[in-house]
């Protein structure tokens, strides 16, 4: 299974995600907001395999934080779901351009969740 990490302003949701993920044998890392999350992407020391990232959050947003993960060589290509109650066509364009994988909308429903991340896991084993 993958280390992932969940960066979101809401322990409400950190509990929930995570919950779910380790159900599913995954270990979960957790940031409060990106500026958090890019700290705990350096130097990629706990081997993250899939990041999810909700937009709106204090220090630094979702988006912000992708595009710099993305700036940053061998953290460009680890996958972010953004997992946020924004359901813009501008907002998920941005996303896109951030180098977002995939948009989900909360509340989220466990079971596409689970197969969206075992479906992105899957490819990157192969």
């Amino acid at each position: 299974m993958a280390n992932i990490l969940i960066v979101d302003d809401s322990e409400t949701v950190r509990v929930q995600l995570k919950a779910d993920l380790v159900s599913e044998g995954h270990t979960v890392f957790e940031a409060a907001n990106g500026l958090d999350g890019i700290k705990m992407m350096e130097g990629n020391q706990h081997n993250i395999a899939l990041i999810f990232c909700d937009v709106n959050m204090p220090e630094m947003d979702g988006l912000t934080m992708s595009r710099e993960l993305r700036k940053i060589p061998e953290l460009a290509k680890v996958p972010i779901f953004m997992l946020t109650t924004q359901t813009s066509v501008t907002m998920k364009a941005e996303g896109k351009a951030a180098g977002v994988m995939a948009w989900i909308i909360k509340p989220y429903e466990k079971r596409k969740v689970m197969s969206g991340v075992a479906k992105v896991l899957s490819g990157q084993a192969s």
